[in-house]
């Protein structure tokens, strides 16, 4: 907002000072005997303008116009990507717990077909479904719109959609298309998806929980055959905690952003790169299909907005001592061999 005044500075503040747009401010300048008024209205921000007293003085109130509301179960949840895989798993684990759930995918036919189902096992007052390319952001913003329409308010958003444009190779031997359609989907939709989910959130009185789904390369491990993958997936966790120190940093208490890992899931996109020994053998010992995955996920989610907790989190299934132990007893004892795909 620009204000021009002969009698009016706030330079002491122009570059200093970060104003919240869900309280009212009220500023005071004292700069002549004449008292004038100005008031400003956008959305929730006030801002109002008084001139008066000779002695140059200024003051600053604030005072919230947004009353905080507790987070009662059961929740609302948009999952992105999320009409197979850990994404689909995850939304009947929400619904098994009582919750509401919009899923989303590019596909009308996916989301048509997923709706349905879920629908015949949990009802039609609890299941939305709509498309979204999460790279457009006009998608993404018709997104919220729909879940605003259906539910008024989401209290928790989880950002799974991600490609490896289901390619295992070399980057020199990338096409463009490949690189193109993972960059895009990994980085720039988990971008606009935050972006937007943040905005949403900080305008509802029980805010929300966004929870971005890390993978291969997140914790700063190579990745061959899936540079660009593991490159995106590592710029999650940054993005992740770059977000939270912004809400932090502008003073938003009612907004949080989270690291979700599920870890190794027998999803196709997983399972279209077991062509080598090593893939193999990991997929083997470490991998479990979506729906054990999202068992264990879910009520950690959940327990968030149930305990009325505001501090940053990283849930994962896989941690690395559960890794190495089995990892240890299939070198020991032989266990998980061949449990998921014959090894050579």
């Amino acid at each position: 907002m620009a204000l021009s005044s002969p009698q009016l500075s706030l330079f002491p503040f122009s570059r200093l000072t970060q104003f919240n747009t869900c309280c009212s401010y009220t500023f005071i300048t004292h700069t002549s005997q004449t008292v004038t008024s100005r008031q400003f209205n956008r959305n929730n921000f006030s801002l109002s303008l008084t001139k008066q007293q000779p002695t140059p003085s200024f003051i600053i109130t604030a005072s919230s116009s947004t009353k905080t509301l507790p987070m009662l179960a059961p929740y609302n949840v948009l999952i992105t990507g999320s009409t197979k895989g850990i994404g689909y798993a995850l939304a009947k684990e929400f619904l098994k717990a009582g919750d509401n759930v919009l899923i989303c995918s590019r596909s009308d036919e996916r989301v048509e077909t997923a709706v349905k189902g879920l629908r015949e096992e949990f009802g039609e007052q609890h299941v939305w479904g709509t498309t979204c390319d999460v790279r457009n952001g006009e998608d993404v913003k018709k997104l919220v719109l729909f879940a605003k329409e259906k539910l008024k308010y989401i209290d928790i958003w989880i950002n799974n959609a991600g490609s490896n444009a289901y390619s295992y190779k070399p980057l020199a031997e990338a096409s463009d298309e490949d690189l193109i359609e993972v960059v895009t989907t990994n980085t720039l939709g988990l971008m606009i998806c935050c972006r937007e989910a943040i905005k949403l959130m900080g305008n509802q009185p029980r805010g929300g929980h966004i929870f971005n789904i890390d993978g291969a390369g997140s914790d700063g491990r190579p990745t061959p055959r899936f540079a660009a993958y593991g490159a995106t997936k590592r710029s999650v966790v940054h993005l992740t905690k770059s977000l939270q120190a912004e809400l932090q940093m502008q003073d938003v208490k009612n907004v949080m952003v989270h690291n979700l890992s599920p870890g190794m899931v027998t999803t196709d996109l997983l399972m279209s790169g077991a062509n080598t020994k090593q893939a193999k053998f990991f997929i083997n010992v470490l991998a479990e299909p979506a729906e054990v995955v999202a068992e264990y996920l879910v009520p950690n989610i959940r327990s968030i907005p149930t305990n009325r907790s505001m501090k940053p989190t990283y849930i994962r299934f896989l941690t690395g001592l559960k890794a190495y132990s089995q990892i240890f007893s299939r070198f020991a004892f032989g266990a998980r061999r061949n449990r998921y795909i014959i090894e050579d």
